[in-house]
């Protein structure tokens, strides 16, 4: 059957909508209420079974660690399954971590986390494989911007639903745990439905030509996966890649912070609120809303706020993190990420209101952040975007790795010290290599516009 263009873009835009609602479903524990709340229910755990001893922030590390590995080696996996495969895949192994909360065991959280390290890897991979076959040049800009809101989205149905089950309640208890952890697993099993639902996409590569189609279609299996290597470390070694490493770092530093140290530090302090807990839920919740306000504006309405390129988008996000930061500093006591402290900080009583805001704080400038380096890493490097976005993955997943491993011992004012030192560095980065594209492409002519990344 002969598609007209209309009807074909109607079709991958919708088929995109699929995708993003699969995802959102299969997300929505593991997009934030996992990480900010993991260290909490591990804590009730704790407090009911002597046995169990696990660690969230060392859970977390362990995910990010296996998942820096595994970026590597999802293009051999995927390039024998294809994307829909990948990501059912990768979906199944979300829902394994979750009900193994039904079960805690030291062990089992140990492994599962290492198992969901990978299940990440070939999913988020297998994703942008997915999402690209359903995009062309003129949507792909529509159609991520639409990806963030929604997938962002997902923290608030999470979120909002283990605000009401944690309310009122200075322990969460077995009950509400087999509540929230099954509803949950739920709804994870719904999103793998939904992605077992979606049609075949023909592989479309955007900036690709004919031959280089015909050469990436022969080149499969370990082949491709040594190729993907030494592509990806030509290409990590350039001036420009090696400054953008540093705002990856301070991506993977900050996304480990709020979702997994900042949720837990006001859950355990407890004169911030007569059941701290429940402020837990809504911070969540305002981070979600920052997300999904900066995904919307700064996604799918790009053309029109980057008119004066990345770098001001960039900088308003890392002036909305210091700002945060500092709000956090005079709000939380130092050892607010570990127990229940009854310690304060510069504020009597702490705020609960403060709370909220940085929160919402932070998932903005988040937002500014990573929509940023999406834009600038599918249009400088249009002809290696696929090396491009796995050192990006990986240089960001070690960084939340070695951030969880550090939240154990390091107190709240001193990783609040490491995160604006590396945000600040990651910002003037970032912003050297924006100025010297937009240099080269004042140099160019229109029609060499397209090989800034070569």
């Amino acid at each position: 059957m002969i598609i007209s263009c209309t009807n074909k873009t109607n079709f991958m835009f919708h088929e995109r909508i699929t995708i993003i609602e699969s995802r959102s479903f299969s997300k929505v524990f593991l997009s934030h209420w996992k990480f900010s709340k993991l260290k909490t229910l591990l804590d009730s755990i704790d407090k009911e079974d002597n046995n169990f001893s696990g660690d969230g922030y060392t859970s977390m590390a362990i995910i990010y660690t296996t998942f820096s590995v595994c970026n590597w080696l999802a293009p051999s996996f995927i390039s024998f399954t294809g994307p829909r495969v990948a990501m059912l895949v990768g979906s199944l192994t979300y829902t394994l971590f979750m009900i193994t909360f039904l079960f805690p065991s030291n062990w089992l959280l140990y492994l599962s986390s290492g198992i969901l390290g990978a299940g990440a890897a070939i999913t988020w991979t297998g994703q942008g494989n997915f999402l690209a076959r359903c995009s062309d040049v003129s949507t792909i800009s529509r159609n991520s911007g639409v990806f963030w809101a929604l997938l962002q989205s997902s923290m608030f149905f999470g979120n909002i639903f283990v605000y009401f089950q944690f309310k009122d309640k200075e322990h969460i208890d077995a009950g509400t745990r087999g509540m929230v952890i099954g509803v949950l697993t739920a709804v994870a099993i719904l999103g793998i439905v939904f992605l077992a639902a979606l049609r075949p996409m023909a592989d479309n590569s955007i900036g690709t030509s004919e031959a280089q189609r015909q050469i990436q279609e022969q080149r499969t299996g370990w082949g491709s996966a040594v190729y993907a290597l030494k592509s990806a470390g030509r290409l990590f070694i350039t001036r420009d890649m090696l400054l953008l490493s540093v705002a990856f770092l301070y991506t993977g530093m900050e996304l480990s912070f709020f979702s997994g140290v900042y949720g837990p530090s006001i859950g355990f302090t407890k004169k911030i609120h007569n059941t701290p807990k429940e402020i837990v839920g809504l911070t969540g919740i305002c981070i979600g809303a920052g997300e999904v306000f900066g995904g919307g504006l700064f996604g799918i309405l790009g053309k029109k706020t980057t008119r004066f390129g990345r770098d001001p988008i960039v900088i308003t996000g890392y002036v909305i993190h210091m700002m945060a930061f500092f709000l956090i500093f005079l709000n939380l006591p130092d050892n607010a990420p570990f127990k229940d402290t009854e310690d304060i900080s510069y504020l009597d009583p702490p705020r609960p209101w403060i709370a909220l805001i940085c929160a919402f704080m932070l998932g903005l400038g988040d937002a500014c952040m990573n929509t940023q380096i999406y834009s600038m890493l599918g249009g400088v490097y249009v002809k290696n975007s696929v090396g491009a976005f796995a050192l990006f993955k990986f240089t960001q997943s070690i960084a939340a790795a070695i951030s969880f491993f550090y939240s154990s011992y390091l107190g709240l004012r001193a990783q609040l010290i490491i995160l604006v030192i590396f945000g600040t560095i990651g910002t003037a980065c970032f912003c050297i290599v924006e100025w010297a594209a937009k240099r080269r492409q004042r140099e160019e002519t229109p029609e060499d516009s397209r090989t800034l990344s070569d």
